[in-house]
């Protein structure tokens, strides 16, 4: 696989941020592992699209996309287990990412709400960025005060506190059409403090640029509740 030779130099000097082409092969493997170890759920796939008339070009044009996910129902037990105060909080995972299929339909009578998810690069921020939406099953759309329904009670404090720069709305940049998403703002410091710990940062030795996608989702995921499968962390 080409991306065997695609590695990100995290020495000290790094500044946490990745290229849009190391973004595609960590995108595309990421796709690659999900659908092949998260059976019963909806699939990740790299979306292709034209050069936006009006933007630069960034290299590689396209996005990750995973659309129609069902947010699993949290107890208040989960809701303690991750939070929005340190990195290591957020990154906890689990083999048991979901509840069963059937569970996710309906629970206690109400309706659960349907996700659409985009990971889009940012060539401002050099970074990662999730766009989403929110929709009932009649096509609805959600506005803000309902997405904190929907999220970890750890999730709808720190909407409570920040809602507008914590999660934004915003025209998609390859739909035209708003949607929500998350701060990129800080990301790259937060990455870098992800990686500060690796072996491979002391000595000065690249880490694969699947981990940085993979170690990016397992902060992004908990904010809505979900987390990144071990066995998933482990193959990258």
């Amino acid at each position: 696989m080409s991306s065997d030779k695609a590695i990100i130099d995290i020495s000290p000097s790094w500044d946490g941020t990745i290229t849009s082409t190391h973004f595609h092969i960590a995108a595309s493997t990421f796709a690659e592992l999900w659908n092949k170890l998260v059976l019963g759920f909806p699939h990740w796939s790299w979306i292709n699209s034209p050069k936006r008339i009006g933007f630069a070009s960034t290299g590689v044009q396209g996005y990750l996309s995973l659309e129609n996910m069902i947010l699993p129902r949290s107890t208040e037990e989960d809701q303690h287990q991750c939070g929005l105060d340190g990195i290591e909080d957020l990154t906890c995972s689990s083999e048991d990412v979901f509840d069963d299929t059937a569970i996710l339909v309906q629970k206690g009578g109400k309706e659960r709400h349907h996700y659409d998810f985009h990971v889009i690069y940012s060539s401002s921020f050099r970074v990662p960025v999730l766009y989403f939406r929110a929709y009932c099953s009649d096509g609805e759309p959600l506005a803000i005060e309902d997405l904190e329904k929907d999220f970890p009670a750890y999730t709808a404090k720190e909407l409570a506190i920040s809602k507008w720069t914590f999660i934004t709305q915003e025209e998609h940049p390859y739909l035209n059409r708003p949607w929500y998403t998350l701060h990129p703002c800080g990301t790259s410091d937060w990455m870098k403090l992800l990686f500060s710990n690796e072996p491979s940062a002391v000595s000065q030795v690249g880490v694969a640029v699947e981990k940085y996608l993979t170690s990016w989702f397992s902060v992004v995921l908990p904010i809505f509740g979900l987390k990144i499968p071990l066995k998933l962390s482990l193959d990258v």
